[in-house]
């Protein structure tokens, strides 16, 4: 692989069958809904052009901080749509196409998921704050700043403002803007954490200053397609 030879790039590197790993399982739910939109043929294509790209990008992925930084873990996720972005681009497939394929695919692996628990406790309060704290001190310039928001019980119970994005980041050294808001349209699929609801009304995605992410306790997710940013909702 060619690429930045820096510890930077080479901690990627390092990483490259795990990274290749986590495109395998997203690539395994992207296929048959790339097959029922645009044949076996492109399917079969756009996978093989998807994991070449995303082999080209690996050492191009800011470092945040590795494992210590919990980030790390979205940071890989969101490459894998953005290799997959790029190839569907390449073929003359617009955002939203790559963005409806992807939103399908993660529905219906959500769908056969295990629900999850959780209860809000001054433990998670105070580990939240803290790591909103260290992302404050913008100790690498790729990552994600955000500020920990208390609940007050009635609108929402906790929550985030994320001030700047680590994917933002990316998907724009990437030329991949267009497709970011579909990107992040998926959190209203993967928050489903049992008698929680996830709400947010602005992202950075969409011009806004911060994205602020809200939980309340047995609220409701609203979801679907198209996403609001479409319908002008």
């Amino acid at each position: 692989m060619d690429g930045d030879t820096t510890v930077e790039g080479n901690h990627y590197l390092s990483r490259a069958e795990e990274i290749l790993a986590i495109l395998d399982t997203h690539a395994a739910a992207w296929k048959p809904i790339l097959a029922a939109y645009y044949g076996i043929e492109f399917s079969n294509a756009i996978t093989k052009e998807t994991r070449a790209g995303l082999i080209s990008l690996i050492p191009l992925i800011p470092y945040i901080g590795g494992d210590e930084n919990p980030m790390t873990r979205h940071l890989l996720r969101s490459t894998t749509s953005l290799a997959l972005y790029k190839a569907m681009k390449s073929r003359g497939k617009s955002a939203e196409e790559t963005g409806k394929v992807i939103y399908e695919a993660v529905v219906d692996s959500v769908s056969r998921m295990q629900e999850r628990s959780f209860e809000l406790s001054d433990d998670f309060i105070q580990k939240e704050k803290f790591l909103a704290q260290e992302s404050q001190k913008r100790a690498y310039p790729g990552n994600w700043v955000w500020e920990f928001v208390e609940g007050n019980g009635v609108d929402f119970d906790y929550g985030y403002d994320f001030l700047e994005c680590g994917t933002q980041k990316l998907y724009h050294a990437q030329g991949a803007d267009e497709f970011l808001p579909y990107y992040c349209y998926l959190d209203f699929v993967t928050q489903h954490t049992t008698g929680w609801g996830f709400a947010r009304s602005m992202t950075l995605a969409e011009g806004f200053h911060k994205c602020d992410f809200r939980w309340k306790k047995s609220g409701i997710t609203r979801k679907g397609w198209p996403p609001p940013f479409l319908t002008g909702e």
